[in-house]
């Protein structure tokens, strides 16, 4: 679950969000939205270790970042496809929602392809009526075999929590904000 804390001048404020480990060297996915602006990220995995996250790079329009935490061997997904989902399909989203740590909604995959801004490439989501609320940005979505096929991004609803319409970035676009960060690491860039 990263922590951002933004600071300065001004009384230091906190966000919360999640994230999930892509690779066991460290590498994290989160949501653009859940880091921009921090001046530190501090990830804190399940087993109670907390880490200091360096930002490896993060995009807007994609609403996507990558994190590195400094670790070996650590767990990580399997990437599912994305493609192959379809409409009433049962998923299970993980997040932190509210910072009360892991936890597990279930539901299925109502709509594919779902435009909320109404522009760009990246306005595609994954929408399920499973439980997404304040802190579960950045953290996975899986089909019932255990492989990510989209990273929680956002919610609709007129009071601010779950009314059923939560929205994933689809895996087919997140991997390859993986795979151009595997690439950094190896080329020493990052």
């Amino acid at each position: 679950a990263p922590e951002a804390r933004r600071g300065g001048a001004q009384p230091v404020q906190q966000g919360l969000g999640s994230g999930v480990l892509v690779r066991g060297d460290g590498h994290i996915l989160t949501n653009h939205h859940v880091v921009d602006g921090a001046d530190d990220i501090k990830v804190d995995l399940k087993d109670h270790r907390t880490y200091t996250a360096k930002l490896v790079g993060s995009d807007a329009p994609s609403d996507l970042a990558v994190l590195k935490i400094e670790g070996r061997n650590l767990p990580y997904v399997r990437w599912g496809d994305s493609t192959r989902s379809r409409v009433g399909d049962w998923i299970v989203a993980i997040g932190n929602p509210y910072g009360l740590g892991g936890t597990v909604t279930a539901g299925i995959i109502s709509a594919l392809h779902r435009g909320i801004t109404g522009q760009g490439a990246y306005d595609r989501y994954i929408q399920t009526d499973a439980a997404i609320n304040m802190g579960n940005s950045g953290g996975p979505m899986f089909d019932l075999n255990g492989n990510v096929i989209g990273i929680n991004s956002a919610l609709i609803s007129p009071t601010g929590a779950s009314v059923g319409i939560g929205l994933a970035i689809p895996a087919e676009l997140a991997k390859p904000v993986i795979d151009c960060a595997a690439v950094c690491a190896h080329a020493g860039d990052c």
